[in-house]
């Protein structure tokens, strides 16, 4: 037996296990990275002024349409996205139709890739909580929002600044824990220049 044996043995052994540390090691960082709330993912726009657009109204529907000049004009507004085809969609909808009572606030949907009677449909099913609805059909503007998937909300200061922004379906705790705190922040316009 060479002495040279047992370090060989030893460099054997690394290039077996290496692979499995790598793996283990990115292993727990998908899972740590997957065990996280997709509320919690940051939004670059947040206390940044909502993007240019323009969303013309639902056809048939019967109300208007909205662009960014509706959300500098004084008044908070929630400005939800949704679609018809989307079932958490329909889960938190009492929940808007609820949030929609509050006079301090106005509620916008953006309707997102959709075809416009099932969005009427939708709404004449489930009710109409919104003061405004534009159809995002292309998703365009939704990108230009920063837009994960349906349902998402923002909330927009009477300055037309994104302030906070609630990814997935609304719960009622959330309405009227994190939603009611950040639309109260929201009615103090933020220091000139953003935060």
């Amino acid at each position: 037996m060479s002495s040279g044996e047992p370090s060989e043995k030893r460099s054997r052994l690394w290039l077996v296990l290496l692979p499995v540390i790598v793996f283990a090691g990115l292993a727990l960082l998908f899972w740590k990275g997957l065990s996280g709330s997709p509320n919690e993912v940051p939004s670059a726009l947040i206390d940044k002024p909502v993007p240019d657009f323009l969303l013309h109204p639902v056809e048939g529907l019967g109300m208007p349409g909205f662009a960014d000049e509706d959300l500098k004009k004084g008044k908070v507004t929630v400005v939800n996205v949704w679609a018809s085809w989307c079932a958490p969609c329909r889960i938190e909808h009492p929940l808007l139709t609820e949030l929609a009572k509050r006079t301090d606030i106005q509620l916008f949907g953006m309707n997102y890739k959709d075809e416009p009677q099932n969005a009427v449909e939708f709404l004449s099913t489930l009710g109409q909580p919104f003061a405004a609805v534009g159809m995002d059909r292309d998703g365009r503007a939704a990108i230009d929002w920063g837009v994960y998937g349906v349902p998402e909300t923002f909330i927009v200061d009477g300055q037309g600044m994104i302030r906070y922004k609630h990814i997935g379906p609304l719960t009622a705790e959330a309405i009227t824990g994190e939603m009611a705190r950040e639309i109260d922040k929201a009615k103090t316009p933020l220091p000139q220049g953003g935060t």
